[in-house]
């Protein structure tokens, strides 16, 4: 019973994706664009900028070498609070035919961050250690985050094109509320991953972490 479940869950998402394949390409190119632009940033700002942000990372890894204690649930809290606020934007946006460059815009944010902290981790530690670093502390939840963040992305782009192809009122209701519930369902998928960052990631970290 669970094995079909999960076949179904499968076959559902893949033939998502394939409807939507075109609009998968440009969301994954922008958001690929906005990881080049954060890698070119942090190779062109200024050696005290660069001195700062080594200090920070340095101060953060020695706080998880001392084993500080990290109040979790703070933390979950401010997570999850963050990935509402984003969806709302992505959500509000997606629904106004002129917003749809905010989504993308958001999709680019998002690449330019990873990119950027990426570019960070392998400046300030190495590329051997950069990389391992990155790998146990953003890997997992990333995983889960990115394609939400994509699909949420790929949902309004797909609502903006089809009211500007059928304006009728009934058809906008209808899309409207499909984008509204995908945007919930994804929401939770972002859940699930601001969970496993910080009760997974942070804990694997944590146990590796004088290696580093």
């Amino acid at each position: 019973m669970n094995k079909n479940k999960g076949i179904k869950i499968k076959e559902t998402i893949v033939n998502h994706i394939m409807n939507n394949k075109k609009e998968y390409i440009i969301v994954s190119l922008i958001f690929i664009i906005g990881i080049f632009l954060g890698v070119l940033f942090i190779n062109n700002i200024q050696e005290g900028a660069k001195e700062e942000i080594t200090t920070y990372l340095n101060q953060f890894v020695e706080k998880m070498k001392n084993n500080q204690e990290i109040n979790n649930i703070e933390l979950l809290k401010t997570t999850i609070g963050q990935n509402i606020i984003l969806t709302i934007i992505i959500w509000f946006f997606g629904t106004t035919v002129i917003g749809i460059p905010v989504v993308f815009g958001v999709v680019l944010y998002r690449g330019f961050c990873l990119g950027y902290t990426i570019s960070v981790c392998i400046t300030v530690m190495g590329l051997t250690k950069g990389i391992s670093f990155v790998l146990i502390s953003l890997l997992l939840q990333n995983i889960l985050f990115i394609p939400a963040i994509l699909a949420l992305a790929v949902s309004g782009f797909k609502l903006y094109k089809s009211i500007t192809k059928d304006k009728r009122r009934e058809n906008i209701k209808f899309e409207i509320i499909r984008h509204t519930i995908f945007s919930i369902v994804m929401l939770l998928v972002m859940v699930i991953s601001s969970l496993i960052e910080i009760f997974v990631s942070t804990n694997i970290l944590k146990s590796v972490i004088k290696y580093f």
